[in-house]
């Protein structure tokens, strides 16, 4: 069904009414931290207006996941107003909502193929498509890029992401990675968790904010042997032990001072 903004809205505010009530508690802490996740992408400026996704299996629900609907910026998406959708992007619940065809041909894909993927996020920075279109790739000429040294899969360009044959090559080019960049289109990172995928997801787009940055000074780069590269990301594999969540509960807080709405 296709909505007039005024009908989106007033559909949208009738959900904050009846989701959270309609869901399980299982259901209702995944909505919440996944609507945390478009804030936070639309804080740090990483948002393609109302296109791009983010999207997160629900708990107990097999080829069930959540996913934005279509029309809303990510700063107007709430945990109550994020869409219930299947392995094709088809919607479960019976709700007036558009989903973008191209969100699951690329996240549904991933999703089915990987089941230790609970969140799938796609962006498409200025920084992250520049990287994605240099022959070399992710350079290691960063602290930040270190993190993802031989952790990065490629994907060739095929076109706007609407056509399913793409999705078996997708699939093979990712392989067992975790943090894809898709050649001219943007970057791609999953996780186990919502969080998880978020940390992965900013790193990612530092790094190459960091390389359009540093290749931009045309002034020759130093790089780390490869022992060195290797050792930090073992460094960073091993982070989430120590750190126990506490960068997640920190950006929580930031939304909670700036716009709690997220909850809702």
């Amino acid at each position: 069904m296709s909505l007039s903004n005024d009908h989106l809205l007033e559909a949208l505010a009738q959900s904050r009414r009846t989701t959270q009530a309609g869901c399980s508690a299982a259901e209702w802490e995944m909505r919440v931290e996944l609507a945390a996740c478009y804030r936070l992408i639309a804080h740090f400026r990483m948002t393609d207006w109302i296109y791009n996704h983010i999207s997160a299996a629900i708990p107990g629900e097999p080829d069930h996941y959540l996913v934005n609907a279509f029309g809303l910026m990510y700063e107007e998406v709430s945990a109550s107003n994020l869409v219930k959708v299947d392995i094709q992007g088809r919607l479960v619940d019976d709700v007036p909502y558009d989903v973008n065809p191209a969100a699951f041909v690329i996240h549904g894909a991933l999703h089915q193929a990987r089941p230790d993927a609970v969140c799938v996020l796609h962006t498409h920075t200025a920084a992250g498509v520049a990287v994605s279109t240099q022959v070399e790739g992710l350079l290691p000429i960063s602290q930040h890029a270190l993190r993802f040294h031989d952790r990065v899969a490629y994907h060739a360009f095929e076109g706007i992401a609407l056509d399913l044959d793409e999705q078996r090559r997708l699939i093979e080019d990712v392989g067992d990675k975790k943090v894809l960049i898709l050649r001219n289109h943007g970057l791609l990172t999953m996780g186990t968790s919502v969080s998880n995928a978020f940390k992965e997801m900013f790193f990612l787009e530092r790094a190459c904010q960091i390389q359009v940055a540093a290749l931009a000074g045309n002034r020759p780069l130093t790089l780390p042997s490869a022992d060195t590269c290797e050792h930090t990301a073992r460094q960073f594999d091993n982070d989430a032990s120590f750190l126990q969540g506490r960068d997640w509960r920190a950006l929580l807080r930031l939304l909670d001072r700036t716009d709690p709405s997220y909850k809702q």
